[in-house]
């Protein structure tokens, strides 16, 4: 697949975590970007999360370049705000930009403080390494217990040409975002107006970055960024926006699903869908309900398939719906015909659930018409392992 044309990337060994490894990324557009962003809804937020919203403002949503690091999440620490804005202006004085048109994220760990000198320092070698091949070192910069780096890529064939589009993210415990999840940089070569991006952005991440939940927790730095540089010269017509956002909303479904499916300690990927519901907004809080309960998560860890939990944890949701007119699948198998246990080989569905994917759906027989889809994994004695341990 081919990247979005005018980007460069670059990535490198910063010496800000411990194990050496790549830790520091930048994303740069040949021309400036459009650009939107969400960020985290934690009252608590990292110094990074702050300065990117001032300086989206400052620039009225111009873009130059993404200034990354990971093992360290700039939060909740005495110098934060400083260091955010030494290596922000570092980075845009060695790139010959605006500081505004300059982004910083962060990921790692809370409360610890970040040396701005290893960032800055590392900035020559970082600059002199920009490289449009180099998509992949930056995607792998930028994760911390990520077991895998998570990209996607798509094109939409336009009647003035081809515009693409790339993703990547990371992210692998404390997701249950409610605007992103830790840090996301969706990119396009396509030319969109400021305030067309913006609304493509609000759409497509209530359908995937918000769809998504490991362990209930919003981190403090979530961030995710959507960049349009017009580089492919080619401006979608009306009727085409909706196909070219689409485009990028299923980019940032795939980044979504990628996150949850390598949620901390986590053996499989479980899309939950609801149907049936009041409306759409009942349906995701139903669904969220079930992604969330560590109960419906161990059941599913163990392949066990008690609909009962699930059921349950519909009912928590706190919107009506009648239990009595409700049915559970697990596996494409009825468990639970109008909140009463169907019949169905135990043993037979037990071996399904052994699958890496599992599949719950919940379906309210009426007259809704809300429908919703969430992404959640199990939940076992990994996550424990993994977070019991992460500062040490």
């Amino acid at each position: 697949m081919k990247l979005p044309l005018g980007y460069a990337y670059s990535a490198m060994y910063a010496g800000i975590r411990a194990a050496e490894k790549d830790d520091l990324a930048l994303i740069v557009s040949g021309l400036p970007a459009t650009a939107a962003a969400v960020f985290t809804q934690n009252r608590v937020q990292a110094a990074p999360v702050k300065l990117s919203r001032r300086h989206l403002k400052a620039s009225r949503g111009l873009v130059g370049a993404l200034l990354i690091n990971a093992g360290n999440a700039n939060c909740a620490t005495r110098t934060g705000d400083a260091v955010a804005l030494a290596t922000v202006r570092a980075a845009a004085k060695m790139l010959r930009l605006p500081p505004a048109q300059v982004l910083p994220a962060s990921t790692g760990v809370i409360g610890v403080e970040l040396d701005p000198d290893k960032i800055v320092d590392a900035l020559p070698r970082l600059v002199g390494g920009l490289s449009a091949e180099r998509f992949d070192d930056a995607a792998r910069a930028i994760m911390t217990t990520d077991l895998v780096p998570k990209t996607a890529f798509a094109e939409a064939r336009l009647r003035r040409g081809t515009v693409r589009v790339a993703g990547m993210t990371k992210g692998s415990g404390m997701i249950h975002p409610r605007m992103a999840t830790t840090l996301g940089f969706v990119l396009t070569d396509a030319v969109i107006p400021a305030a067309q991006l913006r609304a493509m952005l609000k759409r497509g991440v209530e359908r995937s970055y918000n769809r998504i939940s490991v362990d209930g927790d919003t981190s403090t730095n979530d961030t995710l960024v959507l960049l349009a540089n017009g580089a492919s010269g080619v401006r979608p017509d009306a009727k085409e926006m909706a196909r070219v956002e689409a485009t990028i909303t299923g980019v940032m479904e795939s980044l979504a699903r990628q996150i949850a499916r390598d949620g901390e300690g986590a053996r499989k990927l479980i899309t939950i869908t609801v149907s049936g519901a009041a409306g759409d907004t009942a349906a995701e809080r139903m669904a969220r309900a079930i992604a969330n309960s560590p109960l419906v998560k161990t059941a599913v860890a163990g392949s066990d398939p008690n609909w009962g939990r699930i059921l349950s944890a519909a009912g928590n949701a706190g919107v009506a719906f009648d239990p009595a007119k409700t049915d559970v699948y697990m596996q494409g198998v009825a468990v639970c015909k109008g909140g009463l246990a169907a019949p169905f080989s135990e043993q037979d569905l037990k071996h399904k659930l052994d699958a890496a994917e599992c599949e719950i759906r919940l379906v309210v027989r009426g007259k809704g018409k809300g429908k919703a889809h969430f992404w959640t994994c199990d939940f076992t004695e990994g996550y424990i392992r993994i977070n019991a341990s992460y500062r040490t």
